[in-house]
């Protein structure tokens, strides 16, 4: 307690020394439980204080007049100060609210602030996403009938899917989880090249190499898809970082699901893209499961947009089954990204009316009634088909015409695919490294040789 007197007759310029008065002056010390002797002390050295500001009052008034008008220069920006202790709320007083433009009707809502599309861009959204829609439903039935090993579809996302690719630039690079073939649709992927990869043909891309609906395409700018969740989000950081240092007016967008948020590469991807000021998007869907947990189970924040401004970077709640809605904020974002050179996340809110994958059985966790509502009432592809119609623009012969012929052209896809060759073995050791290491050759040589003493266990398509 005399180290504490010492303290206060020295002038008071000492943060310490200003949070011991603050200390002493609290009404919390009259209230301790401490004995009639140290409640004396704690007087006597009140009214030594007290004497003490009272002969410079007037240096104690500027003083904090100044120290608060200045607050502390911190990396980062200038922090000023508060007398008051005061947490931040775990929650935020409102929920950040979500962008719509057209209600579950397709009618556009009073006051819609949202891109003008023009007859054919709206007619050539729909019409994909009919097809991802058509694509979809027929090889899923494909992988029950054993004809691939695994499938799993965007059923309910369409609208982030297309009106996502529709507010892109073809320059501007993809990074998608797996649910993103609609991009890789709108960019001119053809429906004999999903195939071919879905059955690991010898026309594949990836030459037989990936699962099923791993698909990639140096050419159209979509990096190909990769199992592990969120790996995707740094990479795309590094990858827009170097689109920036060559100064190509494009972006990177990379995708990812509410899931990944709880994944330590989600945190790094942003938190690199936001301190390197890398132009990329972030787009997650959150479709409320992470196959089956929940997002109550996920995190307890608003949603993953308010993660955003946690690592300083600009962020926009969408509706992700709205497709004008998705195409307006898309294409605003993309702009922001470009001209000042820094990412932004978008949270898109849908929802998964399939199940997870063909591995998985929704209704084992969620209700049936819930998953049929988002089906019929809250269709993605039902609103903006309406809309569309009610511009002239579309007709239910129209509809019976293109899905059938979607549905053709699918079959006969599958048909071309299933009868194909597969990659030779040698495609099993290449395209790793410029020279073959030692221990490599020995695999091939071991191989060749277990398949020539039992033939009958090797696939009789894949040429040896």
């Amino acid at each position: 307690m005399n180290l504490l007197r010492n303290i206060l007759k020295t002038p008071i310029k000492s943060g310490f020394c200003r949070s011991l008065i603050s200390i002493y002056n609290s009404p919390l010390v009259g209230k301790s439980h401490a004995s009639h002797s140290c409640v004396s002390r704690f007087e006597s050295t009140k009214a030594k204080q007290h004497a003490y500001l009272c002969n410079h009052e007037e240096e104690e008034e500027d003083y904090v007049v100044n120290n608060f008008q200045q607050g502390l220069d911190f990396p980062g920006g200038r922090v000023t100060f508060t007398t008051e202790m005061k947490f931040i709320s775990e929650y935020p007083e409102k929920r950040i609210p979500c962008y719509r433009v057209l209600d579950d009707d397709g009618y556009p809502i009073a006051n819609s602030m949202y891109e003008q599309v023009n007859k054919e861009t709206a007619v050539k959204i729909y019409e994909n996403m009919v097809t991802l829609q058509v694509l979809d439903t027929i090889f899923y039935e494909a992988q029950r009938q054993g004809r691939i090993t695994f499938y799993l579809t965007s059923t309910g996302e369409e609208a982030i899917n297309i009106a996502t690719a529709a507010a892109l630039a073809p320059d501007d690079v993809v990074l998608p989880q797996y649910r993103e073939p609609g991009i890789l649709l709108w960019r001119g992927f053809t429906l004999q090249e999903f195939a071919n990869q879905c059955f690991g043909t010898k026309d594949d891309h990836g030459k037989g190499r990936q699962m099923p609906i791993h698909y990639g395409s140096k050419k159209l700018n979509y990096i190909t898809v990769s199992s592990p969740i969120a790996t995707q989000l740094p990479q795309a950081a590094g990858v827009a970082y170097s689109l920036k240092m060559d100064n190509i007016k494009a972006c990177v967008v990379a995708f990812t699901g509410d899931g990944a948020t709880s994944e330590g590469d989600f945190h790094a991807g942003l938190n690199f893209a936001a301190v390197m000021e890398a132009p990329v998007m972030f787009i997650c869907r959150n479709n409320g499961w992470a196959i089956s947990t929940p997002i109550s189970e996920q995190f307890r924040s608003d949603g993953v947009v308010i993660k955003g401004q946690a690592y300083g970077i600009r962020s926009i709640r969408v509706d992700g089954n709205d497709a004008l809605a998705v195409y307006s904020a898309i294409r605003a974002a993309r702009e922001m990204v470009i001209r000042e050179q820094r990412p932004i996340l978008v949270e898109a809110l849908t929802y998964r009316v399939g199940h997870h994958s063909t591995s998985d059985d929704s209704t084992k966790y969620r209700p049936p009634q819930e998953i049929d509502h988002w089906r019929t009432a809250r269709s993605p592809m039902g609103r903006f088909r309406k809309w569309v119609q009610r511009n002239g623009w579309w007709t239910d012969r129209e509809e019976d015409e293109l899905r059938e012929r979607i549905r053709k052209q699918v079959l006969s896809a599958i048909q071309v695919a299933d009868k194909m060759e597969k990659p030779s073995l040698t495609e099993l050791f290449s395209d790793v490294y410029h020279e073959t290491p030692s221990n490599l050759s020995e695999q091939e040589i071991s191989l060749r040789e277990t398949i020539k003493r039992h033939p009958q266990e090797f696939p009789v398509d894949v040429p040896v």
